[in-house]
């Protein structure tokens, strides 16, 4: 009996996931923002870890285990890539903007000179 309703209780729980792990990558594709988009890639990949280890827990498969702990590790570094290049393309738009308004601003000088 007990057992039923474990089941049925992961089953549940691996099913509300799902819906959020949609949810996630519906928030990715849409995010208004870059950030919201890596954050959103973040939450999918901790949360089919989690969904993982359910169904590890539900099927009795000890080696799912180290499938969530490799998927953790692709997953960490998946967004320490992403915000590395987040991070350099920021800052290559911040330099080009600066400079761009620099070159602007002298050729206002310039006009204000003649």
């Amino acid at each position: 009996m007990y057992e039923s309703i474990y089941h049925i209780f992961l089953l549940t729980c691996m099913m509300i996931i799902a819906v959020l792990i949609m949810l996630c990558l519906l928030r990715a594709i849409l995010g208004p923002r870059l950030t919201d988009r890596v954050v959103a890639v973040n939450m999918i990949g901790t949360m089919t870890i989690v969904e993982i280890a359910m169904f590890a827990l539900y099927l009795r498969a000890d080696y799912l285990y180290d499938v969530c702990l490799i998927y953790a590790m692709i997953s960490f570094l998946a967004v320490v890539i992403l915000t590395k290049i987040y991070g350099g393309a920021y800052q290559e738009r911040k330099i080009k903007g600066t400079v761009f308004l620099r070159a602007e601003e002298e050729e206002e000088e310039e006009e204000d000179e003649l």
